[in-house]
This record gives C-alpha cells, sequence and structure tokens, in this order.
C-alpha cells in the first residue's frame, strides 16, 4: 500500500495571490493605467472592502469547517475526510471561490488596475494547478463518495448537473 502523499499541488495557491499582487504591484509602478485611481477614495475603500469582506466570509468558513471536522487544510498535506457540510454543500472550493473578490477588491482599495488583469492568468494556473490535481486526488481517495459530491455541487459557485447526481444517488 502507497503512502498517501495528498494531490501534489504545483503550488501552494496563497503563493499565486502573493505573487500575482506584487507583479500588478510592480506594473502599476512601472505603467500606471489610472482607471481605479480616478475613483474617490471613499468610495473605492468602501466597494474595496465589501468585496474583501465577501470574499474573506467563505474562505475563512471553508478552512474552519476542515479544520472542525479534522482534516488538513493545507492542499499538500493528506485529506483525512470528505467534507461535504457546512460551506461546502454550496461550493466544492471556497477557499479558492473567496480568493477572487478578495483580489478584486484589494486591486479597487489600492487603485491597482493591472489586478484584474492578472489574475486571469492566475487563476488559470489555480485550476489547473491546484484544483483539477486535488479532484483528482480526491477521486482517488473517496471514490464514489466523491463523485456523487462532485456530481451534487459546483466546483466554483454555480449549478451542477442535477440529473447525473440523482443517477449517482442510486448506484
Amino acid at each position: 500500500m502507497s503512502k498517501d502523499e495528498g494531490p501534489n499541488v504545483i503550488i501552494f495557491p496563497p503563493v499565486i495571490i502573493a505573487v500575482t499582487v506584487v507583479l500588478a504591484v510592480g506594473l502599476q509602478w512601472l505603467v500606471p493605467l489610472g482607471l481605479l485611481a480616478g475613483i474617490h477614495p471613499t468610495c473605492r475603500w468602501a466597494v474595496g472592502g465589501l468585496l474583501l469582506l465577501f470574499g474573506l466570509l467563505p474562505t475563512i468558513a471553508g478552512a474552519f469547517t476542515l479544520l472542525r471536522h479534522g482534516t488538513n487544510v493545507l492542499p499538500s498535506r493528506p485529506a483525512t475526510a470528505l467534507i461535504t457540510g457546512g460551506i461546502y454543500r454550496w461550493t466544492r472550493n471556497p477557499m479558492y471561490t473567496g480568493g477572487a473578490p478578495v483580489m478584486v477588491g484589494i486591486a479597487i482599495i489600492f487603485a491597482l488596475d493591472w489586478l484584474p488583469l492578472l489574475m486571469i492568468p492566475s487563476w488559470l494556473t489555480l485550476h489547473y494547478g491546484v484544483v483539477r490535481r486535488e479532484e483528482e486526488y480526491l477521486e482517488r481517495k473517496f471514490g464514489h463518495d466523491y463523485k456523487r459530491y462532485r456530481a451534487q455541487v459546483p466546483r466554483y459557485l454555480g449549478f451542477t448537473n442535477a440529473a447525473h447526481a440523482r443517477k449517482l444517488e442510486f448506484k
């Protein structure tokens, strides 16, 4: 029996956010676009702060749910349980889903026009280098239970194939 090494993600997810923000700051300094800077600072802080809070809520809820059930929060460590309750009833990836509004909030607050543009390659890195690897790992580890969960709960936000989920329930 092989040792459970975890999902073998290519990068620690918070590093993606940190690198993206640092690149955005650098590009903003080198080639300022000036779009967000034209918005009144009070408005920027209010809207950006709400988005930041909106993003932090699922992120924190996801981490606490994992901890409460005694499984690892870090994607580099093995999962000890398949968590399907709490915020995981609405999204399979609440911590990653929350990252987008956090980054947009940061962009608005600090007038970093480049940040939303850099979110595209960041999201692709997260999706293919982390999320897809985690899903493959969870399917190997939890089998049919994970397949049923995956069919019932969207990866990020949105809808799932309910007919497929019902079909899986009866197998």
